[in-house]
């Protein structure tokens, strides 16, 4: 039995800001672009990255 495949956290708001962040997911454009290729794992990973950098973006929220 396999884990589902970790979704993407696209809101389809996608605007890369000055460090090549999106700020709609977070996500940098490097793991955009690598997010099909990546294991439940490490989408994972990239999944608390985006929280953390959305925390610095928006420490109130």
């Amino acid at each position: 039995m396999s884990d589902k495949p970790v979704k993407s956290p696209c809101n389809s708001v996608c605007s890369l800001n000055d460090e090549d962040v999106c700020m709609g997911c977070y996500r940098t454009s490097e793991e955009i672009r690598i997010w099909s290729v990546l294991s439940n794992d490490q989408r994972r990973d990239v999944i608390i990255a985006c929280g953390e950098r959305n925390r610095k973006v928006n420490p109130f929220y």
